[in-house]
């Protein structure tokens, strides 16, 4: 608050004093009084006060988005009003929600009755309204504007102003402060003084002081009192304070102030310079008039010499003048630039202030000047004289010479760059490697810019073969290909950068141990044909160990047609061609590791095919009881086993079976040979590498064997024998030549050669012989060898009696009628030694014992038709052979038989078709026959494609017309037939004309859509496109997956079933996106589906961003598509924009689908950065940023204020929160963003705590204190972010700290959730 006070004499002294604040205006009048009884007694009185204050009282911490706290659109406006006159006050108010108003006092008294407050539907105003206002209604009065969020109140003042003849003189003398001392009568010199005194006398009280004064000419006094006000108020300006003369300085503000008290305050003030009248309002604010009470000010800003003149403003009939004075001071810097050193990547700051502004200030460096743009910042105050200049991000490329020049004058200073030292984020490491295999040393420093070497023991080490030495980035590393024993040592990487001398290291050791191999597979026993490669193979656990190769004991340096060859951890012994030179005991031996085999050659067994040819050209042949040798040379390395086999049954050695095997040839000894050893012979000679076989024949010749089986007498009458037999079985391995026929009497020894017959015939007939006498026969074989054991008869008479006959056989019944039936039979084997003479033939009735001869006379033949028989009357037959002797034997019983017509067999069935398929089952149906009589049954037959043979399916006749044959194989092609079957027999078979198929019933493809196959598919980059498709159709459809009209290759994976077909892709790309069609064709018809597919990911940011000003205060963005905006119906654009002052980015628009976008709503005097990110069903985009920030222009306001100079008064106090932090819950993943207000002066520092640990520096969390609120955000919370977090504010007066608690909780944590929920609604409070 600033005080100013001015002294003025007029006909008595007058002291007025003026206060005024940000908020209160005050004024005020004391009054002396010289002389009379009271010579030096003192009256205050405040006469008038201006008092304008706003204050705001919040309560919600965070406001949702759409609503707002209340704010004045125009604010109540103080007021001064005559006595007994209205006042009225107007205010315009918003916010969201509909904020309430009232109006109140500031002392607490009630609005006066008769007062209006109300709203102004037409003008949108809260308006208050007094009516015939009085001294009581002086006061402060408040406008509270309320809603949920905050009330705000703006204060301001209402001044009764009255006539000098009403003031009341008595209030005044109550204000004093001091209790009035004890009255006492004082003498007034003359008249004038006592009218001074009556001057400020109530009315009222006249009287009563003229009597403490002594004054007894009361009405005189009181006449001329009102002549002295009269003369008073005639004049209307009284000067105060006039005009002075001023001396300012070039581009300063001049201000000429004087005092005048204006009978009409609405006297109108001209301000002229020499003659000319000032035209302030045009003057874009190189003039301002203002006035404070009862003085009033011209303001000239940045004054130059044109300005320097007489100034005069005219009031009423009263024109005051002075001079204005330009000082022009000489350009200089009021201090020069300062070396400066500083640490690379951090921003040098200069700064240079002049005597004066200029025009054409410049920084340069190194001689060559600065412009702004990302590296350099340049800085102007707003008076014009403070430069600064900022270099951001210095590099050691930046040291030099920076100097400013105004005009001709220039100063220059070093900018010296302190270079980074060096650190080794992850230093080398102890290395232990096995010799052979690969080293690898890597280390991580804190800059890019360095220089690398490499040292071993304290050499450096040069890039080689072996070594491989690579540097990216921070990272550095060194590769020792291919280690042996001696890579073993210590180990430096050393790093310079420019203008540093000092060299940064970090060792290590590297160990290389031995390398010890074991066998993981080792050789095994080599045979290989002669000629034929052969190769040993040794595998190893370790690729890098090597070996050698020992044959018989001596390592194998160069031998001609052997290869040795390593492949990693397999070592390999390979030999062209194999023979007998290669042969023996190999061995590879390595470190910690030997492994054996044996190599030889291994030749199939092999015999000469003229010996096979001559074998099977000739058999061996032997006389019995002579010794066999049977031999077969072969050749076979190794010795194969020899086995042999007579007539397919493996021979074994016994005591006349010897058998013998040498290098070459394979011996079968048999001794004592006898017919039976002949046969035929095999040789099986096997080994590892083959088998070989030899057949022959060996034929043991000896006599033959007698003559087969019992002689058959074919005549044995009294003057012919006739005798048959049968070859011999063996003819004794020659061929028979005749048989002999001997002949001897019964009871005699001898034997009588009656004949002999060629080998060709086998009956003899001789009539050598007596009637009635008995002969004994016998029969010998003859060939080259000799005579065969004779062949005997048993004792024959020579015309022995006739026998009966012996049995016909069974007879047979057939063509049966109801009359009549026909019987067959056979002629018995024995005729009892004469011709049969015929048949008798009997029948009977089943169950009945008589038999009944069908005729009187012998039946001839061996067929007879009986008739004469019963309908319906069941019969049995037999018959009896007769000769010369007599009746034979009856033959057995037939079949019985019932005498009725004969049932026809059934005909070919009807209608045989499928009438269902499945898998495993064909189910046919067929209708009766229409000829024949009715079937009792079915045979159905059926047969697999692939076989002729045809089988029943069922074992007995099938009752009905249809049947499913079940247990078939899947997919096979069966034929079927059918015949119809009754008592009479079989009918004939009716075949499907077609093969049937085990498979359901043909049907065209058909989808299964309750399957839910989709139409359209959204799927991520990255993510599996999987698309499954259920379908029917017989047999089962060809699927063919399409994409975009070609059938799809490549990267899908597709499975395929009987039902449903898979398709895949593991990881998606965008060019994966388009119209997939998946096709379903079989031999009945062909259906597809069509599947869009759309593969989304991130949109690719936007480019070009551009910003331009088509409208004040607005800023318009303008840029190139992102590709992915215009392929995504539903992507569009999310423009942002930052303060410079703060690191937080807030949503300007969402939902934008243009390329353009004018952002609103941006403060005058402040800069932004703006940001534009494309966003899809996926995410976010990589943002894109305006270069460089976009300055909101402020305009100049022409107002007109009272200002007054003011004392500066102590501000200072200690810090305090006036909105402390509050408990956060956040979901793992999400931001966590915590605030407070404070208060402070001078402006405390911020110290960020989480559980009494500094996190202030801490990158990992953004932080950022602005205008007494600091704020700190935690991005992507994790477990670990959860806690007690604090803020502490101090300055030089004190310090206070705040605290809250953090929970980080995860999604499914619902008990967490409401435990911290209700914590949270506890704690709340109002700010």
């Amino acid at each position: 608050m600033a005080t100013e006070v001015v002294q003025m004499k007029t006909d008595f002294q007058e002291h007025h004093s003026f206060e005024m604040s940000s908020s209160v205006h005050h004024s005020s009048e004391t009054t002396k009084i010289v002389g009379g009884k009271y010579p030096e007694e003192v009256v205050s009185r405040e006469s008038s006060s201006v008092v304008e204050s706003f204050s705001m009282v919040s309560h919600s911490f965070e406001i949702p988005q759409g609503e707002s706290i209340p704010e004045f659109l125009e604010k109540p406006h103080p007021l001064t009003a005559p006595l007994g006159d209205k006042a009225v006050f107007r205010a315009k108010v918003q916010g969201n929600p509909k904020p309430n108003v009232t109006w109140k006092r500031e002392s607490g008294i009630p609005i006066k009755e008769g007062s209006k407050m109300f709203f102004d539907s037409i003008n949108k105003e809260y308006v208050l309204k007094l009516e015939s206002v009085t001294p009581d209604d002086a006061d402060n009065y408040k406008c509270i504007v309320s809603n949920p969020h905050a009330d705000i109140i703006y204060m301001v003042s209402l001044n009764i102003a009255e006539g000098q003849e009403k003031m009341d003189f008595k209030k005044m003398l109550k204000k004093r402060g001091a209790p009035a001392p004890k009255k006492k009568e004082k003498k007034v010199v003359d008249e004038k003084e006592m009218l001074a005194i009556l001057s400020n006398v109530p009315k009222k009280d006249f009287e009563k002081v003229c009597m403490e004064y002594g004054f007894t000419d009361f009405r005189g006094l009181l006449k001329k009192l009102k002549e002295m006000k009269k003369k008073v108020e005639v004049e209307a300006v009284r000067i105060l304070k006039p005009l002075e003369d001023v001396s300012v300085k070039v581009d300063t503000t001049a201000i000429f102030d004087t005092i005048l008290e204006l009978k009409d305050p609405n006297t109108k003030l001209i301000w002229l310079k020499g003659d000319e009248p000032l035209r302030i309002q045009y003057s874009l604010g190189k003039y301002d008039m203002k006035q404070m009470g009862t003085k009033y000010m011209l303001h000239i800003t940045n004054v130059n010499e044109s300005d320097m003149g007489t100034y005069s403003v005219l009031v009423g009939d009263k024109t005051l003048s002075a001079q204005l004075k330009v000082i022009d001071e000489p350009l200089k810097f009021l201090a020069d630039l300062q070396p400066l050193k500083i640490t690379e990547r951090q921003t040098a700051v200069f700064e240079i202030r002049l005597s004066k502004k200029v025009p054409n200030f410049t920084w340069k460096f190194n001689g060559k000047e600065l412009k702004r743009d990302d590296k350099y910042e340049i800085i102007s105050s707003e008076d014009g004289l403070t430069h600064t200049l900022k270099i951001k991000d210095v590099r050691p490329s930046d040291m030099g010479e920076v100097s400013a020049e105004a005009g001709e004058l220039v100063t220059k200073t070093e900018l010296i760059i302190q270079r980074t030292p060096i650190k080794f984020v992850r230093n080398l490491k102890n290395v232990r490697v096995k010799e052979k295999s690969k080293a690898c040393l890597d280390c991580e420093l804190t800059a890019k810019d360095v220089t690398l070497k490499w040292m071993k023991n304290g050499k450096v080490i040069e890039r080689s073969s072996k070594y491989t030495m690579t540097h990216e980035g921070k990272m550095a590393e060194l590769i020792i290909d291919d280690t042996e024993l001696n890579d073993s040592g210590e180990y430096m990487v050393v790093a310079m950068q420019d203008k540093d001398p000092t060299e940064y290291y970090s060792n290590c050791n590297v160990t290389v141990d031995e390398r010890f191999a074991t066998v993981k597979s080792g050789m095994s026993d080599v045979q290989a044909p002669t000629g034929d490669p052969a190769e040993l193979c040794v595998v190893l656990n370790d690729e890098k160990v090597e070996g050698v190769w020992l044959k018989d004991g001596k390592e194998i340096t160069d031998m001609r047609g052997i290869q040795i060859v390593k492949q990693g951890a397999v070592h390999k012994l390979i030999i062209d061609k194999m023979g007998e030179e290669f042969e023996g005991k190999y061995t590879f031996r390595s470190k910690g590791a030997d492994s054996e085999a044996t190599v030889s050659i291994a030749d199939p067994p092999v015999i000469d095919p003229s010996v096979l040819e001559a074998f099977a050209a000739h058999p061996v042949t032997v006389k019995a009881k002579q010794t066999a040798y049977i031999k077969v040379p072969f050749k076979a390395k190794p010795l194969p086993k020899v086995t042999w086999f007579k007539d397919g049954i493996e021979v074994t050695e016994e005591e006349k079976v010897v058998m013998e095997r040498t290098n070459d040839h394979a011996l079968l000894t048999i001794k004592d040979c006898v017919r039976e050893d002949s046969g035929s012979i095999m040789l099986k000679l096997k080994s590892d590498c083959g088998t070989a076989f030899a057949q022959l024949h060996l034929n043991v010749v000896d006599i033959p064997k007698p003559p087969q089986g019992k002689v058959e007498f074919l005549e044995k009458s009294g003057k012919c024998v006739k005798m048959k037999w049968k070859a011999p079985k063996d003819n004794g391995g020659k061929q028979v030549t005749h048989f002999i026929i001997e002949r001897r009497i019964s009871g005699k020894k001898s034997w009588i050669k009656i004949g002999e017959i060629d080998s060709k015939h086998t009956t003899f007939a001789t009539d050598k012989v007596e009637e009635g006498k008995a002969y004994q026969f016998r029969i010998l074989a003859v060939n080259s060898e000799g005579l065969s054991d004779p062949l005997e008869t048993e004792e024959i008479f020579a015309g022995d009696p006739i026998d009966p006959p012996g049995q016909a056989s069974q007879p047979q019944v057939s063509d049966v009628t109801k009359e009549a039936v026909t019987i067959t039979w056979s002629t018995p084997a024995q005729d009892g030694g004469s011709p049969i003479m015929g048949y008798i033939v009997e029948r009977r009735k089943k169950g009945s014992n008589l038999w009944v001869p069908v005729s009187k006379d012998l039946v001839q033949g061996t067929k007879h038709k009986v008739d004469g028989l019963l309908e319906d009357t069941e019969y049995e037959f037999r018959v009896i052979a007769v000769n010369r002797a007599g009746p034979g034997h009856p033959s057995s019983a037939s079949s019985s038989v019932v005498a009725r017509d004969p049932i026809k067999p059934p005909g070919l069935v009807k209608g045989l078709h499928v009438a269902d398929s499945s898998n495993s089952s064909i189910s046919l149906g067929w209708q009766q026959p229409d000829e024949g009589d009715l079937p009792s049954g079915y045979i159905l037959e059926m047969r697999a494609e692939d076989t002729k043979e045809w089988s029943k399916c069922t074992k007995i006749p099938i009752s009905g017309t249809s049947y499913t044959v079940g247990g078939l194989q899947e997919r096979q092609k069966y034929f079927f037939r059918i015949r119809a079957v009754n008592e009479a027999g079989v009918g004939e078979p009716i075949e499907l004309k077609e093969g049937v198929l085990a498979m359901p019933p043909p049907a065209p493809p058909k989808f299964d859509l309750a399957a839910r196959l989709k139409s359209h598919m959204v799927v991520r980059a990255g993510t599996a496109l999987c698309i499954h498709a259920s379908f029917t159709g017989s047999p089962p459809p060809t699927v063919v997956w399409q994409k975009d009209g070609i059938p799809t290759r490549g990267r899908e994976s597709i499975t395929k079933s009987k039902n449903h077909s898979q398709f895949l892709i593991h990881s998606t790309k965008r060019f994966d996106t388009g119209l997939y069609r998946i096709v379903l064709s079989n031999d009945y018809g062909e259906a597809s589906y069509d599947i869009h597919v759309r593969v989304a990911d991130f949109p690719r940011p936007p480019t070009n961003l551009n910003l331009y000003e088509e409208v004040p205060n607005t800023v318009s963005l303008t840029w190139d598509h992102s590709p992915d905006i215009k392929e995504e119906g539903s992507a569009h654009y999310v423009i942002l924009k930052r303060d410079t002052s703060t690191a937080t980015w807030f949503t300007a628009a969402e939902k934008v689908y243009s390329n353009k976008y004018t952002v609103t709503g941006l403060l005058p005097g402040r800069k932004y950065f703006f940001r534009v990110i494309a966003r899809n069903d996926i995410g976010d985009s990589e943002p894109l940023d305006s270069r460089d920030s976009w300055h909101i222009n402020k305009d100049k306001e022409l107002f007109s204020a009272r200002i007054k100079e003011y004392h500066e008064r102590d501000w200072r106090h200690a810090p305090r929160f006036i909105t402390p932090l509050k408990n956060h819950a956040v979901r793992r993943g999400h931001d966590c963003t915590m605030s407070c207000a404070f208060l402070g002066n001078p402006r405390p520092v911020v110290t960020l705590y989480k559980s009494n640990v500094n996190i202030t520096a801490n990158s990992k969390f953004w932080y950022n204190s602005t205008s007494g609120v600091c704020t700190l955000v935690i991005p992507a919370c994790t477990a670990k972010d959860s806690g007690d977090y604090s803020v502490l504010i101090e300055n030089e007066l004190g310090q206070e700290k705040c605290n809250c608690t953090l929970t980080v909780y995860d999604k499914d944590d619902k008990s967490l959730l409401d435990s911290v929920t209700d914590s949270l609604q506890k704690s709340k409070h109002i700010m």
